[in-house]
């Protein structure tokens, strides 16, 4: 007789859990149609902390443009929405015109979508960037259509430099004395950005070295020979060839001094500590 009771208030039970279940999910429906919609940045896991771009491999790029995702927290809508942002300068070193460019007054999600970006665009003009890095903090704000209701997520920092650092593999080859100055002029001159320790690479590690030795011996020749690298030589004083300035005339803010030896008649590359690349 139990069982059988049983077996009649199965059915019940089951009806009972998809009417709490419906309700559920209607009341969870209406308080995703009422919750108001909010603008957060979107980083990915590595970016979290900060969001880090170097100019050291790409000298010629006068600036570079960093997308900032600010995904939507919200109901998609067939309207596009706006949403700002703004520079927290007292927390960024950075220097606006100098290092980035200003923002704009106001960005959007486009229609029908759940993502806009703030292309945030950065120089590689100021010399003190082969040197040490800038950040940028860039902090939403609210507006009529977008809000933003958690502050933790609400804050993106981009840090970058043009800065070189010495390789490994730099003494495995006859490339010393080391200075940023001449590991910019390797790449240049070679196009790599990377050399193996392997002594079986030992011809074609030479081959990149002996570019390098080439350019320093004859910058001028060089110039004339690789017109479409787009680089210069342009006399420091009008008139005066004891020392000229090479630089892109894609990045013209970028120069490196050339300089006459006047006792042997040589000219040298000067590094950034005043010293002469040989």
């Amino acid at each position: 007789m139990l069982y059988f009771k049983k077996e009649i208030m199965k059915p019940y039970i089951i009806i009972l859990l998809a009417v709490i279940s419906f309700a559920s999910c209607k009341k969870a429906e209406e308080m995703k149609f009422e919750h108001a919609a909010n603008v957060y940045f979107d980083l990915r896991n590595g970016d979290r902390d900060s969001i880090v771009r170097t100019f050291a491999y790409t000298p010629t790029i006068p600036q570079d443009t960093v997308w900032l995702a600010a995904r939507l927290s919200g109901i998609r809508t067939d309207l596009a929405r706006t949403f700002t942002a703004r520079i927290e300068t007292d927390s960024s070193t950075a220097k606006p015109e100098l290092h980035y460019e200003a923002l704009k007054p106001n960005y959007s999600i486009p229609a029908g979508k759940g993502v806009g970006y703030i292309p945030l665009v950065i120089y590689n003009k100021d010399k003190k960037l082969e040197n040490s890095a800038v950040s940028i903090i860039v902090k939403l704000t609210g507006t009529s259509d977008l809000g933003i209701e958690n502050p933790y997520i609400i804050r993106a920092k981009v840090v970058f430099s043009a800065k070189l650092e010495k390789p490994h593999w730099w003494d495995t080859w006859p490339l010393p004395p080391y200075s940023r100055t001449k590991h910019e002029l390797f790449i240049l001159v070679t196009g790599q950005t990377s050399m193996s320790t392997d002594g079986l690479d030992a011809p074609k590690n030479l081959y990149y070295v002996g570019l390098l030795s080439t350019m320093l011996n004859n910058p001028f020749n060089w110039v004339t020979r690789n017109p479409l690298k787009k680089y210069v030589l342009e006399e420091v004083t009008p008139g005066n060839t004891n020392s000229y300035y090479f630089y892109n005339t894609n990045n013209p803010a970028k120069k490196t001094l050339l300089r006459k030896n006047t006792q042997n008649g040589k000219y040298y590359f000067i590094d950034e500590n005043g010293n002469e690349v040989i």
